[in-house]
């Protein structure tokens, strides 16, 4: 199981993708997942339940994927904020993409399907979830400015061990 990880517009779904296919693997974006099983958008499930409901659908469903067969699992980028989908992440390969602010705003533009987009507390949350991934990752990928294939290759190359040896350090190592 390897399990992508990163603030909104880092990259997370497109790069899983390109890293499932060329490994192989199905990819699940736990976000769609979600909105899947509840048959109603993550924006719907804020609106309804708060965030914190949504949460706690959120650490459900992330447990029962990363007990499912392998994969290329993306989570949403609050994801790893819970304690206790942290502690069920130990277990497998978790690649964290980091994006500057800036540029994780420009990607995601105005997209309205995004409950915490429009939050004045936004550069604040994105600060205090920088360690949280960095913490949770095994290794770490930079995205700002960055071709996605190039991402990708570099993620497949580190995680099958063909990667030079200093680019392989572990717990966070920083590539790109």
């Amino acid at each position: 199981m390897i399990v992508v990880v990163g603030f909104m517009g880092a990259g997370k779904t497109t790069v899983g993708r390109l890293i499932a296919e060329r490994l192989g693997l199905p990819f699940l974006d736990s976000d769609l997942v979600i909105e899947h099983r509840q048959r109603r958008s993550i924006k719907d499930i804020f609106t309804a339940e708060g965030e914190e409901g949504f949460r706690e659908i959120e650490a459900a469903s992330i447990a029962e994927l990363l007990d499912g067969p392998p994969c290329v699992l993306s989570l949403g980028g609050g994801a790893c904020g819970r304690a206790d989908t942290r502690a069920r992440l130990r277990d497998h390969t978790v690649v964290y993409l980091h994006v500057e602010l800036d540029e994780a705003l420009a990607r995601v533009g105005r997209d309205e399907r995004r409950p915490l987009l429009h939050d004045a507390g936004l550069p604040a949350r994105y600060a205090a979830r920088l360690d949280v991934y960095a913490q949770t990752a095994t290794i770490t990928f930079r995205t700002t400015g960055r071709r996605v294939e190039d991402i990708g290759r570099e993620i497949i190359d580190a995680i099958s061990g063909t990667a030079a040896h200093r680019d392989l350090a572990p717990n966070g190592a920083d590539h790109g």
